[in-house]
Order: structure tokens, then sequence, then C-alpha cells
């Protein structure tokens, strides 16, 4: 094969499309990181693949650094270029993968926001405003409840039909990433606002669509259909400013602080990466933070010897 790195570009992409059959959406973003590599290995005199060396590929991590790249930006960057060099290694163009040994810099770990007791209660108390109907404040008032009895995804709310619901035994069934099913449990608060909902105010809306009504999802918009995410996020972003919480909001805001709250108060990590639905407990894992003034709290009134 042609050793010319354009050449090679344009039959990686080939691969990974035909051969690989990845989506249309992820080559695409891999066509835009190895552009801007070749591109960049050009302006330095680089034409060849056999020319690269581990230099190289650390000097383009430090330029995209340098030039503002997120660090999480950086890291699907060169994942992408690892993909490319270990594809020029086996179609025997290089003898080694000289990109191997470089990897993206460190970069802060930054925990989710996460709200108080007392803020999520202002905001669930918040979501039955005033100022919108009693079945759209109905509804949003159980849409949030459930949101942090659960700590469901946005979208596992909004896909939410009545046959994942069990009302007498308080379990909803969510679907997750990569279709995968789990049951949670939801407390009386969630239970009460959903019911409520359901018996007298999702009528209301189901009759304002035009056309065929929406006979199952649970959760719905003004015009009768299913909720959307977008929806989703203005309903938390409008109970915040209600309740006058000044953290940034949205709609994953409510999952952080089940996670964090269910650990706080005596939950083991395992127990609630099963009802996030977390492959892994390392992801699981970021919720247990303790804030800096918790831990001098703690520390105050618990040693012996710090009064």
């Amino acid at each position: 094969m042609n050793g010319e790195l354009p050449m090679l570009e344009a039959r990686f992409l080939a691969h990974i499309d035909v051969e690989r059959g990845l989506s249309a959406a992820t080559v695409q973003a891999y066509e835009n990181d190895i552009d801007q590599y070749v591109r960049w290995l050009g302006e330095q005199g680089i034409a060849k693949a056999a020319s690269i060396t581990s230099n190289d590929v650390e000097d383009f991590v430090a330029a995209q650094s340098k030039s503002g790249t997120s660090a999480v930006s950086l890291a699907r960057r060169l994942a992408s270029i690892h993909m490319f060099h270990r594809f020029m290694q086996s179609e025997r163009v290089v003898a080694d993968d000289v990109s191997q040994s470089v990897r993206p810099p460190k970069s802060a770990e930054t925990l989710p926001e996460v709200l108080t007791v007392d803020e999520v209660q202002r905001l669930l108390d918040a979501a039955r405003h005033d100022d919108a109907s009693e079945a759209v404040s109905m509804r949003d008032s159980a849409l949030l409840e459930l949101m942090y009895a659960t700590g469901c995804r946005v979208s596992e709310a909004v896909g939410l039909d009545f046959t994942d619901v069990d009302m007498d035994a308080q379990v909803v069934r969510l679907t997750g990433k990569g279709a995968k099913q789990r049951l949670v449990p939801f407390g009386t608060y969630a239970a009460n606002a959903l019911r409520a909902y359901v018996e007298h105010a999702r009528p209301e809306l189901e009759n304002k669509a035009k056309g065929e009504r929406e006979r199952s999802a649970i959760f719905l918009n003004k015009r009768g259909k299913r909720l959307t995410r977008q929806s989703v996020w203005e309903i938390i972003k409008h109970a915040g400013a209600l309740a006058h919480v000044s953290k940034p909001l949205h709609p994953h805001t409510l999952r952080h602080s089940f996670a964090t709250h269910m650990l706080q108060g005596g939950a083991d990590v395992r127990t609630v990466q099963e009802l996030l639905g977390h492959a892994s407990v390392k992801t699981t894992q970021m919720y247990t933070h303790v804030s800096q003034d918790t831990l001098i709290e703690t520390y105050i009134t618990s040693h012996p010897r710090a009064k």
C-alpha cells in the first residue's frame, strides 16, 4: 500500500465504513479527527506514514492542547489516531505503532453539580407552579418526583409507557443504554404525584392531541404528544427559577443528586450502581465525593481532640 498519508486516510475511512460497518456519524467523527492530524503532519513536512515518530504524535497532542481543545475532545481525537496507526500497522505500511505510548494529558476531575436535600425539596415544591395550568403543573410534579425517586436518565423518563410502571408495587422498569432494562423502586411521594397526574391531569393533556391520541406514553406535552427531552430541560430550569436554586440545572441534576443522597444515606456503591444502570462501578464511584464543609464538620464533631 502506498505510504502517502492522504491516501492512507481514505483507505482507513473506507475500512471502518465498509468492513467494520461503523455508523455514518462515527465515520464522520473519525474523518474530522484524522483530517486535522494529517493536515498538521503536512504542515510539519511529514507526508508519509513511515516518517511519523512518537515525538510527532506527542507534538500534535501538545499543539491541540495549546489551541484550547478540551481534554475530552483531545482524548477522543487521540483514540482516533491510535486506531489509524493500528490500521497502518495491520496493512504493513509501517512496522510499528508509534502512537501506542502517547497518552492524552490528565485533566482535573470534574464532579457533577449536586443539589442539597433542601434544594431538591424546594425544586419539587416549585414544580407545581402557579403560572401553568393544573394539568401541566401536576405533570411537572409527577415527572420531577419520579426522576429524583429513581435517578433515571431523561431519556428513560420520557420513554416511559404505562406497561413500565407497577403502581401497586411502586416499581418502574427503565430501559437504559444498550436497551438494557432494570427495575427500580420509587417511594410514596413519587407514587402519589404520579397517581394524581395519571388520574386527573393526563386525560386532559391527551384530549388536546390532534388526530390519533397517544395511549401508551405516560408523560405528555401540551399538545397531547409524548414529552421530549428538551421539554424536560425547560421544566427543570423553570422549576429551579421559581425555587430560587442558583446552581446550574439540567435533567441529569436530579440523577446526580439521587446518587449522592443515596450514598450519603448509607447505601453501598454496588446498589447505587444497579439502580443507576451503570455498566461499571467506577462510574458510580464519582458520587462518593465528600464536600470540604462536610469533611471539616465531621472532623470537628468526631475527633476527640478537635474541639
